[in-house]
């Protein structure tokens, strides 16, 4: 039970990624690599505060806030320096490398002796529970363990809810707009550049703020903890868009944080039946490619077929 209550926690915090690359990968239409670099900068910017005794919201929202910035930095280099989206997006990411080193000071920050969010949802677990196991449908969870699940569970809807009110805004459905016909916009005189840079400005910092809230959960901050997460927040969006079967904007972010979830657990059931670790990213880019190419697939198979019909 505590591989799966981890699980469902880790699913839940890495949803605002998911939900950081559904803006920058649906709404602009941009595979921003930049995801890469700026989750691992929200974990450093975080990790490093804690270190130093600030108090964790400020340093998670410091987290996010890092990642804005990234982001921000991405959407000008390819809006004034009409760099291509990508190649801005890695360019940026291969920057940030270098840039969370410095931050950190090192590889890896363990967290184990700070006060962190992960350690605050731990007390309150003892404090609602007494320190007792639960039961859960049978099964014994930790109360430490079913506390920081709701923070997380928390941290997700709150995140999803408020990206929803805010492509409700003027602001935000002009950005909407700005994602599906760029040249409409800038005929009505919005600044269709600050919309862009804007756009992934939030996608980053939502990414930032769940790799801050990843390296609170699992103790440390690690220079390599962001390679392939872009993988990982596509991955998230395709399994959320199967599942939900549309593509409105409210159940397109619950389908993101579901499909997060269930990512996690696919790839938790995986590794219990036995594979190595070491393939995990080979696996995920291959569910994400079978993902991205088998709905064109099926789809062109349901126009072919009244043809190979017999008296069709």
């Amino acid at each position: 039970m505590t591989l799966l209550i981890g699980a469902l926690t880790i699913g839940l915090i890495l949803s605002l990624l998911a939900i950081g690359v559904l803006v920058s990968f649906r709404i602009f239409s941009m595979p921003d690599i930049t995801t890469d670099g700026s989750i691992t900068f929200g974990a450093a910017i975080a990790a490093v505060m804690l270190v130093h005794g600030v108090n964790p919201l400020l340093a998670t929202a410091a987290g996010a806030l890092g990642g804005a910035v990234a982001g921000a930095v991405t959407g000008v280099l390819h809006t004034k320096f009409k760099i291509n989206a990508l190649l801005a997006g890695i360019l940026v990411m291969t920057a940030l490398y270098s840039v969370n080193l410095h931050v950190m000071g090192r590889s890896n920050v363990p967290l184990m002796q700070a006060r962190t969010l992960a350690s605050y949802g731990e007390t309150l677990g003892e404090a609602l529970f007494g320190g007792r196991t639960i039961n859960v449908l049978g099964w014994a969870v930790g109360s430490a363990d079913a506390a920081v699940l709701l923070l997380a569970l928390g941290a997700a809807a709150a995140g999803g809810a408020l990206l929803f009110l805010f492509f409700r805004t003027n602001i935000g459905t002009a950005m909407r707009a700005t994602g599906d016909n760029a040249q409409m916009i800038r005929a009505l005189g919005a600044n269709v550049e600050g919309y862009i840079v804007l756009g992934l400005a939030l996608s980053n910092g939502l990414v930032a703020l769940s790799g801050a809230l990843l390296a609170q959960y699992q103790g440390f901050a690690d220079a390599q903890m962001g390679i392939g997460m872009i993988v990982w927040g596509l991955a998230s969006v395709i399994i959320g868009e199967a599942l939900t079967g549309t593509r409105s904007l409210g159940l397109t972010i619950v389908g993101a944080v579901m499909g997060s979830v269930v990512f996690r657990l696919l790839v938790a059931i995986a590794l219990r039946w036995g594979l190595n670790p070491n393939d995990l990213k080979l696996i995920t880019a291959l569910f994400v490619f079978a993902a991205l190419v088998l709905p064109s697939m099926v789809a062109k198979l349901k126009r072919t077929r009244p043809g190979l019909e017999p008296g069709a």
